[in-house]
């Protein structure tokens, strides 16, 4: 394509972008740009919420059709999908998870979600935007799957757009309730059972969606963030999670999630979705940490008023609330309190987070468990804090069931250890903990079903040492009986339970905010 046809085509974008935007109530995405795509039948692109529109297709349609038609019609797709469907990346998750439930397999799935979006969008757009998309749709090349999406716009529309119709096909997809948001979950099953029989042609597997795929590449930065941790919190089970999140492997790789340090892809890096999952489930729990408590400034000043009585100092009584009289139950004296100001910036300090994976605890990457997303709560806590984490994670620590982590504010190799397990017997060594405690006088955070071989010699080592220490045990036994009992009087000592998910943010992250602020 010669740049001065690319030039003609940034002018028109830029004449018809302020009237496009007015019509879609202003979206707060950039102006779009234009790039020669893989294909000439490939329309548009989006990447990272930016609209690219293929000066190829256009050149193929110029003399069907006016440019600044065409132009305003990719357009109007482009931003509809922002706006409308599926609006942000945790929808489009939801809708593959669904449409995958039909049709199994990934790329038929890929394909599939990305004809729905464009169904729901096109048909919203043209409902109540007013626009030239079904223009387009007539004068467009259109075979195999286009030609059912074409013959189904036809009738939903009620426009002619010069495609046969597929009867009993078109019939069954037009009774899909495209525009009910709260539908939109079966839907995509209807519409994706549907079109199977065509997806699974040889023709249409390897064919592209002419109005561009849809993947994890439309979406920014913070959406997919955004939609990883609303995903994580949706789902029913870690199972679910990785069956979606693991067919977009490359894209979210690149993007750096998933992956050593979350620093994108290599040939040494492998893509961990069950960390992954802990993470972005963890996110959603974590709470702020106060760095700026307040300390007295040793003067007193007025704060509140209470009744005179005799035998207090007058020169505190209030004369124009008193209205010039001393006399018990009229006079007002006023309550002096210590002023505040803020000290200098304290650090939280660094944590030293303790976790059991022996054979009596959840192995993390067959079912969610909740010491791995406590003790990844509470390492998110400190490290948004500024303090840096030390993981040990333990089975049978004599018999070299353990891993040690150093201090460090690397979340991903924080969450690698954490997310280790061995699944052997249960006997806690003192050696790491104790090199790690005399570094930086950290906090110790404890996660355990407390069923530890050597549990007595455990519980003198906590007691022995002065720093805080969150205890938390998962389940109720007689090891935890024995362990509450012998501790509960140590003011440096706090633990709670976790029998359910519900438990970890109102328990554990509340009580480690306060116990943090507490002894800022």
């Amino acid at each position: 394509m010669e740049r001065k046809q690319t030039r003609k085509i940034e002018k028109t974008i830029k004449n018809i972008w302020p009237k496009v935007r007015k019509k879609h109530l202003f979206p707060q995405i950039p102006t779009p740009i234009v790039s020669e795509g893989s294909s000439e039948k490939v329309a548009i692109e989006m990447k990272a919420k930016q609209i690219i529109i293929n000066p190829l297709f256009l050149e193929k349609l110029q003399k069907k059709m006016p440019e600044e038609e065409v132009v305003e019609a990719l357009l109007d797709h482009g931003i509809t999908h922002y706006t409308y469907c599926p609006w942000d990346f945790t929808t489009h998750l939801f809708l593959y998870q669904e449409a995958k439930k039909v049709l199994k397999d990934k790329e038929l799935t890929k394909i599939s979600t990305g004809y729905f979006l464009d169904v729901v969008s096109d048909t919203y757009c043209v409902k109540g935007r007013g626009t030239k998309l079904p223009e387009l749709y007539k004068n467009m090349e259109k075979e195999g799957l286009d030609q059912v999406i074409s013959s189904l716009y036809q009738n939903i529309w009620g426009i002619d757009l010069g495609t046969s119709n597929f009867s009993e096909v078109t019939r069954r997809l037009s009774r899909i309730p495209y525009l009910d948001r709260a539908k939109w979950g079966e839907s995509i099953k209807r519409f994706s059972r549907v079109i199977k029989p065509f997806l699974e042609k040889e023709e249409d597997k390897k064919k592209q969606n002419p109005m561009g795929n849809h993947s994890v590449e439309s979406y920014g930065q913070e959406e997919v963030d955004k939609g990883l941790r609303d995903f994580a919190f949706r789902v029913k089970s870690l199972k679910e999670f990785k069956e979606v999140i693991s067919d977009f492997t490359e894209e979210l790789s690149d993007m750096g999630y998933g992956t050593e340090g979350g620093m994108g892809r290599g040939k040494s890096m492998s893509f961990d979705a069950d960390i992954l999952f802990y993470q972005k489930l963890a996110e959603n729990y974590t709470l702020p940490i106060r760095k700026l408590p307040l300390e007295g400034s040793g003067s007193l000043y007025p704060h509140s008023h209470s009744p005179w009585e005799v035998g207090k100092p007058v020169q505190d009584i209030d004369i124009w609330t008193s209205f010039g009289k001393i006399m018990p139950g009229i006079t007002k004296i006023w309550q002096r309190k210590e002023g505040e100001i803020l000290k200098e910036k304290e650090k939280v300090p660094d944590c030293i987070i303790v976790i059991d994976s022996s054979g009596s605890m959840q192995n993390p990457r067959i079912k969610l468990s909740y010491s791995v997303l406590g003790a990844m709560c509470a390492a998110s806590s400190y490290l948004k804090a500024g303090a840096k984490v030390a993981a040990y994670n333990f089975s049978d620590a004599e018999a070299g069931g353990k891993e040690v982590l150093n201090f460090t504010s690397k979340r991903w190799e924080i969450y690698k250890v954490l997310c280790r397990y061995f699944g052997g017997g249960t006997n806690l060594s003192f050696n790491e903990i104790e090199n790690l405690r005399k570094e930086t006088n950290p906090d110790i955070f404890l996660i355990t079903d407390m069923q530890i071989t050597n549990l007595e010699k455990v519980i003198d080592y906590f007691l022995s040492v002065p720093n805080r220490i969150t205890a938390v045990y998962i389940g109720e036994n007689k090891h935890v009986i024995r362990f509450k009992q012998r501790v509960e009087k140590r003011q440096n000592i706090s633990f709670f339970g976790v029998k359910k998910k519900e438990d970890i943010p109102k328990i554990i992250l509340g009580k480690i905010k306060e116990y943090l602020r507490a002894n800022l």
